[in-house]
This record gives C-alpha cells, structure tokens and sequence, in this order.
C-alpha cells in the first residue's frame, strides 16, 4: 500500500510539473560563437543561425510577456561551463539552446529536439511540436541526449537543431529571414504552451 501511494505521488509530480510551470524567464542559449563556428557550409555559419534565430525567439517570447535573457547577444565564444554558470544563477526559469545541424551525409535533414531529464521531456516535446507546426521539413523526433548544456543545466532545458546545413535544400531555407523567424516563433508556442500545462 505504501509503495503504491508513493507511486501517486511520484505521478502527480510529474503531471503537475512541480514548479516548472511557474517560471517567467528564459534564458536563450545561441550555440557556438567566435572562433566556434560550428556547422559550416561555404559562408554559412551555424553560429550567425542561432543568433539570428535566439534574438528572434526573444522579441517573440518578449511579446507574450516573459523576461528573458542571452548567453551571448553577439558573435564571441563563450565556453560550456561558462555558459552553465550564468544560467544556474536563475530560479524559476527554463533553458533553450539553439543550434542548426551538419553530418558528412548531405542528404540527412530535418528538426530534432534533445532532452536530458524527466523534467525537461514535456518542454521539449511542446517545443518540437510548436517549430513543426511552423515549418515543413523533415522531423526526426524528440531525442534524449547527453549534451554539455542540458546535462549540467539546473533547469527544465532543452537543445534545440533547427535544420542541417549540410542539406542544400535546408540550407537554402535557413538563410531566409522567414524561416529563421518561423523557427523562433514556433519554439515561442511552445514555451508558452509548456507552461500552460497542455
């Protein structure tokens, strides 16, 4: 009987949440940076994409009433552990972290979502389905991962691959303002319906 009412428990925790609901702040993670360029094609950089597509993520989500704050606003490296530092001083607040994709295979594509604890499943399973409301390409699911960032982070965080910029087709899309802005918005649906509860 014990074990079963501690059974309960555990699952009204995680339907309601515990106070990841609750949160006002989001704290916006463009990947890579500096002389981290990460993925690249010719003189299309990852690290241009996701800052491109955090500071649009953050108009919108501003929009919709949250604070929000940047791991970086411009185009300078900032290490793994230093971005965990400044966003592990927050309370009440969630982490996405925004990158685009590459593989030597030039014929993969499609949108991906990582997670790394129980906690964070449902923000980026609300998440994923927002940005694929938004656009139409490939989608390769919500994936647990063991990614610097969402492993260290104390907090509901998510990882985010908007595309691979190794796919010409995705590549060509991703240079265009509006999917860029359609990514963005679409993971702003999902913030806000994360914590909706629904």
């Amino acid at each position: 009987m014990k074990a079963l009412l501690n059974a309960i428990l555990l699952g009204l925790l995680f339907s309601t949440g515990a106070s990841a609901y609750n949160f006002r702040t989001v704290i916006i993670d463009p990947g890579h940076g500096g002389h981290d360029k990460g993925g690249q094609w010719g003189r299309v950089y990852e690290k241009h994409l996701a800052l491109d597509t955090s500071i649009r993520l953050e108009s919108h989500l501003k929009k919709m009433g949250y604070n929000t704050v940047l791991t970086r606003r411009s185009d300078y490296f900032v290490s793994l552990p230093g971005r965990m530092t400044f966003a592990n001083k927050y309370r009440n607040a969630i982490f996405i972290s925004i990158h685009y994709n590459y593989t030597w295979k030039q014929h993969v594509s499609g949108i991906e979502t990582f997670y790394h604890t129980q906690e964070s499943y449902k923000l980026a399973k609300d998440v994923h389905r927002g940005v694929m409301s938004r656009v139409k390409v490939t989608d390769r699911g919500v994936k647990y991962a063991r990614y610097y960032v969402i492993r260290h982070c104390k907090l509901p965080s998510i990882l985010v691959e908007g595309g691979f910029v190794s796919n010409s087709n995705e590549r060509s899309r991703m240079k265009t303002a509006w999917f860029r802005d359609a990514i963005a918005r679409g993971i702003a649906d999902g913030v806000q319906s994360f914590r909706r509860g629904g």
